[in-house]
């Protein structure tokens, strides 16, 4: 699989990655041996990139990713974790010095690391973002060992924007799909000129552009995007990234009718969206997630489709602006 460097990490990993947040919780169950071959079938297919968060199952999903890699032996994988979102209350006051390192003791001791290789505060309150005093922490516990690079998993272009203009920063993680497109405008380039990574989230729109949902679709009671189904806002922005989910399925429709003429029929609508992020100037890697093995290896053969041509670009773009833009691009 092409490989991209991920920044100021100066690392390579895989333009697919995986996102390891449904191998923790609230997407339904999935079984330990499942979430163990899940890992084992995206690094089998060539991905090099693991995403994952202390509060994905409240360490679960770090302590799979370790499982994975010890058993395996993995020296090539760039391992990225998330802290932040611990905090109780979310509030800007959490964020300081002994928080940043008692999560991250937690974090080293589920990974089985003295080193993390990627440390991202997890869409912390934008205050956050804009004091000194978090950065120098931050640079503190890079020269402490405890971790090798820090990045920004961030909501909005502007957080992206701030974050970016901080000579340490290594990432930025975003959500970027086809319904999110605002990051192109200003993020991308400004990563670009500055040498900051790209992490692109969400980029199917949880799930909405895998194709497969129609507005008969029942998620399990433990699955948080049954909450916005039912009127209630679990996280409005990273839920079917922002966009009404009638309105998406609708849209989703559209985009497949597009994939499907493209690629005559030999991908899916799912591939054919990561194969859009891929090709974005200044994306890094992309991370879906995935809970069933086949999942997981369909997602990284995207990589080896074909770039989208203009013609279809266009279709695509004019799907983005007749039917999604009204409800997202002024808001994140």
């Amino acid at each position: 699989m092409e490989k991209r460097i991920l920044g100021r990490t100066q690392r390579p990993v895989s333009v697919i990655g995986l996102g390891c947040w449904q191998l923790g919780a609230d997407w339904g169950d999935v079984a330990d041996d499942d979430a163990l071959a899940v890992l084992s079938a995206a690094l089998d297919s060539g991905v090099t990139f693991l995403d994952t968060a202390d509060v994905y199952g409240d360490g679960r999903s770090e302590r799979f990713v370790s499982q994975v890699l010890r058993d395996r032996g993995a020296q090539d994988v760039v391992v990225a974790t998330k802290m932040g979102r611990r905090a109780n209350p979310h509030v800007a006051e959490q964020y300081n010095a002994d928080n940043f390192r008692r999560w991250n003791d937690r974090s080293r001791e589920n990974l089985g690391v003295e080193t993390i290789d990627l440390v991202q505060l997890h869409c912390p309150p934008s205050e956050v973002l804009s004091r000194e005093e978090t950065y120098d922490v931050l640079d503190e516990m890079v020269a402490e060992g405890r971790m090798a690079a820090y990045g920004v998993s961030v909501e909005t272009v502007e957080e992206a924007l701030t974050a970016i203009a901080r000579p340490n920063v290594a990432s930025i993680q975003i959500i970027l799909n086809l319904f999110r497109r605002k990051p192109l405008e200003q993020v991308l380039p400004a990563a670009a000129e500055a040498g900051v990574g790209i992490i692109a989230r969400v980029p199917l729109a949880s799930g909405l552009l895998s194709g497969r949902y129609d507005l008969s679709t029942e998620f399990a009671s433990n699955d948080h995007r049954s909450f916005n189904r039912a009127g209630e806002a679990f996280d409005v922005g990273e839920t079917f990234a922002g966009v009404p989910y009638e309105v998406g399925v609708a849209a989703a429709m559209r985009v497949a009718a597009v994939a499907e003429r493209a690629t005559e029929g030999k991908a899916t609508t799912a591939q054919y969206a990561l194969r859009w992020i891929i090709d974005q100037p200044g994306v890094s890697t992309v991370i879906p997630g995935a809970s069933r093995p086949e999942q997981a290896r369909a997602n990284a053969a995207a990589a080896a489709l074909a770039p989208i041509t203009a013609d279809s670009e266009r279709a695509l773009l004019d799907i983005y602006d007749e039917d999604i833009r009204p409800h997202v691009h002024h808001r994140w």
